[in-house]
């Protein structure tokens, strides 16, 4: 998934709003922070094979520290307890680790069997990438009704934060749909460092919500 990822920490601002908009994202998007960089120095590896699923080209042929359930587990507590360097509730941090681990999640909906249970263990994975129909409906519908959640959830305390939201919305719909309908990428490395463009929408998450407040809730 990709909007989904986003849907997840657009959805938890309601029941922790005392965590910015971008630390959720950095929480939900965390592993696929972390494996660029991992692919990068080799660690992990892909390769482009069109084809292999209706949604994306990409097969990914070994990725069990960025992306097995036991390291995906070990990496949702860790989020939260580097949230909780400065003094935070422990509900909060739980809600904190639970949207870092909702990736792992999304992605064994969305994934073939390629998804290690432990680095060198088990693949799995219920291949919802094999249709695009049923991943623009699921997807769409989870970020649609999160961003929905979320525009409910908070206000904003300016023209910024109204336009930072919705051009937002606008730029990461752009891209699900340039991914879905464009061509493949032309290599690995491409792929590997515009997935760390990804951290500049973590930087925009912290920025909108610096001009949005948390609605009292009736």
């Amino acid at each position: 998934m990709f909007i989904g990822h986003f849907a997840a920490a657009f959805a938890a601002k309601k029941v922790v709003p005392s965590a910015s908009l971008g630390t959720l994202f950095l929480a939900a998007q965390f592993v696929d922070l972390l494996w660029p960089v991992l692919v990068l120095t080799g660690l992990e590896s892909f390769r482009i094979a069109p084809g292999i699923t209706a949604v994306s080209p990409l097969e990914f042929v070994s990725y069990p520290i960025s992306h097995s359930l036991l390291t995906a587990i070990g990496w949702s507590v860790l989020v939260a307890l580097l949230w909780c360097i400065r003094p935070r509730p422990a509900g909060a941090a739980v809600w904190v680790g639970l949207v870092c681990f909702s990736h792992w999640l999304l992605d064994f909906v969305s994934h073939r069997p390629d998804l290690p249970l432990w680095p060198g263990g088990t693949k799995v994975g219920l291949g919802l990438w094999q249709s695009i129909p049923a991943t623009v409906l699921i997807e769409g519908s989870l970020f649609v009704l999160a961003v929905w959640r979320y525009a409910r959830t908070t206000r904003a305390t300016d023209r910024t934060g109204s336009r930072a939201l919705w051009s937002l919305v606008g730029l990461l719909v752009a891209l699900y749909l340039g991914n879905l309908l464009g061509p493949p990428p032309p290599d690995v490395r491409t792929v590997a460092v515009g997935a760390l463009s990804l951290w500049l929408v973590v930087a925009w998450g912290y920025w909108m919500d610096r001009h949005r407040q948390v609605q009292e809730q009736r």
